[in-house]
């Protein structure tokens, strides 16, 4: 007779190997990881691994996909306040994954370390369509708002959801390299902010919003994640 699987149980022990392998990540960083790291750190076999994943990079790709639920999860209750216009939904969305990123900067920036190689191009196609899975929606709901308030010009807020999270993602990719890049002394402070200053500018000409009026990262986070 064939077993029967209890999906609680069954998440609850996922969950363990995430909660395993974001810390190793952030101790001991993606690369140095091994799969006998995670295996020793919660007492198990490679085949109770396997049941859940199939290789470590599966596994990186959950610890991220899973990141994306919590930090849009985060965003849901602000796009659903009645008592906020879209401009400050907008703000409010942005200034909550600036902070949930900030509670997490060596996770983070070990991330950020080994985004880049050939080994997790599946995982940053798989990090694109999720985003844009769970993003799309939420900003095409405040983009309609915007457009029945007149505070935006978006002629079709689906359409301009779709455009505002591809450029979201690309801007995300350049933030990336330009943390690699200011890390290594290639670029200065003002080049990082003239760059996405310019980024921060396409965003407004997309939604009509008049300059300086797109939540881009204030002083104070710009010097800690570039400074």
């Amino acid at each position: 007779m064939a077993r029967t699987l209890d999906p609680v149980a069954h998440a609850v022990r996922r969950d363990a190997f995430l909660d395993a392998a974001q810390r190793l990540i952030q101790s001991k960083g993606y690369e140095q990881m091994a799969l006998q790291d995670v295996l020793d750190e919660l007492e198990v076999s490679k085949g109770a691994f396997y049941h859940y994943f199939g290789s470590k990079e599966a596994l990186l790709a959950a610890v991220v996909d899973r990141m994306i639920d919590v930090a849009t999860a985060a965003m849901e209750p602000v796009v659903s306040d009645p008592n906020l216009t879209a401009p400050e939904k907008l703000r409010r969305m942005f200034a909550s994954l600036a902070a949930w990123k900030g509670e997490r900067t060596d996770l983070m920036i070990e991330l950020v370390r080994v985004w880049f190689s050939d080994a997790n191009a599946v995982v940053r196609d798989q990090l694109r369509i999720g985003t844009q899975a769970r993003l799309t929606p939420l900003l095409a709901a405040v983009a309609r708002q915007g457009k029945d308030e007149g505070t935006f010009t978006n002629k079709s807020p689906e359409h301009t959801a779709g455009v505002l999270v591809a450029m979201l993602l690309g801007t995300n990719e350049t933030a990336s390299r330009l943390f690699l890049a200011r890390q290594a002394g290639e670029i200065t402070f003002d080049d990082v902010e003239c760059v996405l200053a310019a980024h921060a500018e396409a965003f407004e000409r997309v939604l009509g919003l008049p300059p300086g009026s797109w939540p881009s990262l204030d002083s104070q986070t710009m010097r800690f994640w570039f400074g």
